[in-house]
């Protein structure tokens, strides 16, 4: 799904689900880790993470429509936010969703020492010239790719 799409169905759900006018930007934002989308009070434009196409349309649908729950009400002066009760009712009524899954798992980089067969676990890539085992300075080797926990 491109961007122009996307915008395409922002704009038709607004008008179904809403009945107002979606006038602003929406597009995919691969930096979002940890949220399903994202209404920027600065320019009033959505972001969605790409990522969450990969739990199926009706997912990203209720993610759209929470977040012009977001956009309209901030455009009419309503209460915004997630704790007020014009959130809430708005969410309920055009049966958004309140909560994304959670995004996948990342990776982790698996190594170990190659004295003490201590192991690590990090997100990213470790200079194993530079870097030695906390435990008996010895070198550290990538064993491998590991499933994050």
């Amino acid at each position: 799904m491109t961007d122009e799409e996307l915008q395409a169905w922002v704009q038709a759900l607004s008008q179904t689900a809403f009945g107002m006018d979606f006038s602003h930007r929406s597009y995919f934002n691969a930096r979002l880790r940890t949220t399903g989308g994202r209404y920027r009070l600065a320019d009033h434009n959505i972001e969605i993470n790409p990522k969450m196409l990969g739990y199926g349309k009706e997912v990203v649908a209720g993610i759209i429509k929470h977040e012009l729950c977001h956009y309209h009400l901030h455009l009419a002066g309503l209460g915004y936010r997630h704790k007020d009760r014009d959130f809430k009712r708005l969410l309920a009524k055009v049966g958004g969703s309140r909560y994304a899954p959670a995004a996948p798992k990342q990776r982790k980089y698996h190594y170990q020492c190659t004295n003490c067969q201590q192991d690590y676990f990090r997100q990213r890539l470790v200079n194993t010239d530079k870097y030695v085992c906390s435990k008996c300075h010895g070198r550290l080797a990538l064993v491998g790719l590991a499933q994050k926990n």
